[in-house]
């Protein structure tokens, strides 16, 4: 089994920044023959790192650091009057949580919204290889959340689960849906599942204050950042603290 002593990285070559113009990124990976168990992926997360199928990596650019990993105190989230109303708002869907795996449905739902809503992204044009190595490949504990309405799947998240809290992943859901803010929904859910298994937090992965895409990530309080090396509460204004 490996360890954070054994793990060997690799970097890749500089390449254009999915977030930022003007920028180019070099990635961080974990060796794909190391053997990470839960334990271990644990460690890396509160290390910064993140899964993409099989694949542990972290941005390591040598002349940026916009990319700041972030996660939820979960016992001692409040929503907001915005986040309640989401709740209100979908109180017509049943939530399932069952183990990653391929389906039909799923992967239909997917296509729909990769060809939606990211028509200009490396992830298009969809197909069902690619669902299965990004989203079901890899973890050793991981889920889908379903979100229902009736029997119709209008939303699916991806969450790992960890030593101390619950990775949210990704989350897709039925473009025509898009007024629900499912994206939101799902996170709301996974700080309730949290609390539930009585772990401390939920890893959204990372923000970039530039990026407009990113900025429902800060609207969840408390929130912390991982800056020079610690996680460390960050301001309401999402500047760095002093």
């Amino acid at each position: 089994m490996s360890s954070l002593k054994t793990l060997v990285f690799f970097a890749t070559p500089a390449h254009e920044c999915s977030y930022l113009d003007d920028r180019e990124a070099t990635t961080m990976f974990v060796d794909p023959r190391a053997n990470v168990d839960k334990k271990l992926y644990s460690q890396l997360t509160a290390l910064g790192f993140r899964r993409s199928g099989s694949h542990y990596y972290r941005p390591h650019c040598e002349q940026c650091n916009a990319c700041v990993p972030v996660r939820l105190d979960a016992r001692e989230f409040r929503p907001d009057r915005s986040q309640k109303r989401v709740i209100k708002r979908n109180a017509d869907l049943s939530f399932n949580l069952v183990p990653a795996r391929f389906s039909e449905g799923y992967y239909a739902l997917y296509a729909r919204y990769i060809e939606e809503r990211h028509f200009d992204g490396d992830m298009y044009p969809p197909t069902r290889e690619q669902f299965a190595s990004f989203l079901v490949d890899g973890a050793t504990e991981s889920y889908f959340l379903e979100m229902r309405k009736g029997e119709l799947l209008v939303g699916l998240a991806v969450i790992d689960a960890l030593d101390d809290g619950l990775s949210a992943i990704y989350t897709i859901f039925e473009p025509e849906e898009n007024s629900r803010s499912l994206g939101t929904l799902a996170v709301l859910w996974q700080i309730e599942e949290a609390v539930r298994r009585n772990l401390p937090y939920v890893y959204l992965g990372y923000w970039i204050k530039e990026c407009r895409k990113m900025s429902y990530k800060t609207r969840f309080r408390p929130i912390e950042a991982l800056l020079d090396g610690r996680w460390q509460s960050l301001p309401d204004d999402g500047a760095e603290p002093a």
